[in-house]
């Protein structure tokens, strides 16, 4: 792992009138990692999330891009920088085929006529280097399942040879079997040495792909944990703000259940 991060925010602080939604909050991103983002509604992810975009640029504090202070005053500066972004809404058109979502906005010419052959080249060639897998590229998007869906996102970020992907619930409402396609595709990320910034509820599949996880608690860190030396009820225990809480109490049951 580099020793200097690819991304790092140093006392961001966020305030939306009399809210205060994020307090010198600091976090760190390496190439080839996965950090989760992890805490309760409300406790300043989306938020985060939005800074990190340029969606909502942050009122205090430093972003640093590969060791140097940068200003993210708006979505164009992320994306310059290698900032990709992948929201919950996707932002796909379901009437558009895979290569009409991959190009939406970044459509190919050749002499002033779009370039649809040297677009599904390219579009293949994408995906078979994610081993993503879907019927065909010319099938429109509203009959892929919802983890094709998700991985058609994910892969159209990668289009501007992104440094950072941010990936916003990306297995929310979907199924085992959606879940475990996009988890792949994470680890493929960090394979191909990507920073990734996983923002997740499910505790199972942050310490499944992820290396380290930071905790963001009433808008301030409240820890940050790497996986492999962590167990779930410390990272629980963070995201709550107590040892004993209704989570730990059920894991507690259902341990001298099966015992």
């Amino acid at each position: 792992m580099s020793a200097t991060p690819v991304l790092a925010l140093r006392g961001v602080s966020k305030r939306f009138g009399a809210v205060q939604a994020l307090t010198d909050v600091e976090l760190e991103i390496h190439p080839g990692e996965v950090v989760a983002l992890v805490g309760d509604n409300g406790a300043g992810k989306s938020t985060l999330v939005k800074t990190i975009a340029g969606v909502s640029p942050a009122d205090e504090g430093t972003i640093e891009w590969e060791g140097r202070p940068v200003r993210v005053a708006r979505p164009h500066d992320a994306q310059e920088l290698g900032i990709a972004t992948v929201y919950q809404d996707l932002a796909l058109c379901d009437n558009l085929d895979v290569v009409g979502n991959l190009f939406l906005g970044g459509e190919l010419f050749k002499r002033g006529v779009l370039d649809e052959v040297e677009m599904e080249r390219r579009a293949r060639e994408l995906l078979s280097t994610l081993s993503i897998r879907i019927p065909s590229v010319r099938i429109p998007v509203a009959s892929l399942s919802g983890g094709q869906r998700q991985t058609v996102a994910i892969a159209r970020s990668l289009l501007g040879e992104p440094k950072v992907v941010v990936l916003d619930e990306p297995t929310a409402a979907l199924g085992v079997e959606q879940t475990a396609q996009v988890l792949d595709l994470v680890e493929r990320l960090r394979e191909r040495g990507l920073g990734v910034i996983l923002i997740s509820h499910n505790m199972a599949e942050v310490r499944e792909v992820s290396d380290r996880v930071a905790v963001l608690r009433l808008g301030r860190n409240n820890g940050t944990f790497t996986v492999a030396d962590t167990t779930q009820e410390e990272i629980v225990s963070a995201i709550t703000g107590a040892t004993d809480n209704v989570v730990t109490r059920r894991e507690a049951r259902t341990t001298e259940v099966n015992q």
